[in-house]
């Protein structure tokens, strides 16, 4: 518990303190914002903005997980390890994407397949090492089955034999963790929108992972039909901590009027983040729940494109993603952004809701 407080406010301090900083950096050496010239005309006064701002999320989280557990001499698990593992890796991918756009000055960085491979090996060495790496008690940070908001034990990717099993998790793990780094992606076009919402999410995952440590099998706490089996799921609490306190403070200057962006760095590295705490937490179906709100978006995006292609030119939205189309229907930014972060809030209250009414449905 200790641990959890202090990465939560060791990486909340960073973030808010040292932001500023990381911005005249930016500055300096050029990393700013480019605008697509095909979207809403008020956001090219954003021309020339910080950007990467990623970097100073994933550097904020790192510190914060690993001086909470220095002060609350824990031992560091596979389980978190792995979450940062994935969020750093993507938030590299996202790195060579945001410096690409830097570099040739414009506002395409990797192609979409380069994106993509980055993702892939990403998720693969994620999904071996969680699959195959036993911890101090000998458990795996994942589980071969399928979960829900437990492992589905009809579910399980190993009914054909250990390899395939791996092969077919690697697969499933490529899925969750290129849908949830590209939707928060297509989320981050406003300011402070997908930063909001992702401190909903990741906040989700506290109480998940809080529960589920209260609620292990062998705990004496524990209802024996309810318990759950996730491996180290104190630990993600502290993971999904530190990242929610670096958000908040990297809020603070991401929001309208925002000094600095997240940058694929960042949406790329907390889609990364997302999806490693819903395989780990055993909760890989309840976050299509939890991230609703950049499901929807990429939606959007998904059924625009399609209806283009099938009516030969028509739209459905004004632009596409969905924010977009509201900032061109003359809402303000900041109007968008709220009642977005207000529907993220729903479907995250849905989400965890349905998590608590599925362990009471278990209890005698």
């Amino acid at each position: 518990m200790i641990a959890l407080l202090v990465g939560g406010a060791v990486s909340l301090v960073f973030t808010l303190l040292l932001t500023p900083a990381f911005i005249r950096l930016f500055h300096r050496l050029g990393w700013g914002q480019f605008i697509r010239s095909d979207g809403p005309q008020s956001h090219h006064t954003k021309r020339g903005t910080a950007t990467m701002g990623g970097i100073v999320l994933i550097i904020g989280s790192v510190l914060g997980y690993f001086v909470g557990h220095v002060v609350g001499r824990d031992h560091l698990t596979a389980s978190g390890l792995l979450v940062l593992l994935m969020m750093v890796g993507l938030g590299f991918v996202g790195f060579l994407d945001d410096f690409a756009k830097v570099r040739n000055q414009r506002s395409l960085g990797l192609t979409g397949w380069a994106k993509i491979l980055g993702q892939v090996i990403v998720a693969v060495v994620f999904a071996v090492l969680a699959l195959t790496i036993p911890d101090r008690a000998g458990q795996t940070a994942a589980s071969s089955m399928i979960s829900g908001v437990r492992d589905i034990t009809w579910l399980d990717l190993a009914i054909f034999g250990p390899i395939v099993g791996v092969v077919l998790f690697a697969i499933w793990t490529i899925m969750i963790t290129t849908s949830a780094s590209n939707a928060v992606n297509v989320a981050d076009g406003l300011d402070g929108l997908a930063a909001g919402a992702s401190i909903l999410a990741m906040a989700s995952y506290i109480f998940i992972g809080f529960w589920k440590n209260n609620q292990m099998c062998g705990s004496a706490r524990a209802v024996a039909n309810a318990c759950y089996t996730t491996t180290n799921p104190l630990d993600l609490a502290v993971v999904a901590a530190c990242i929610s306190g670096g958000l908040i403070g990297f809020l603070w200057w991401n929001t309208s009027p925002a000094q600095i962006f997240l940058g694929d760095t960042g949406s790329l590295g907390l889609g990364g983040a997302l999806a490693a705490l819903a395989i780990l937490s055993r909760t890989e179906l309840l976050l299509i729940l939890i991230g609703g709100l950049f499901l929807v978006v990429t939606g959007s995006v998904i059924l625009q494109r399609a209806y283009f292609k099938i009516t030969h030119g028509k739209r459905i939205f004004l632009m596409s993603p969905l924010h977009h189309h509201f900032e061109l229907k003359g809402w303000a930014e900041v109007t968008v952004v709220v009642r977005f972060w207000i529907i993220a809030g729903l479907f995250v209250a849905a989400g965890v809701g349905f998590f608590y009414l599925e362990w009471i449905s278990q209890v005698p």
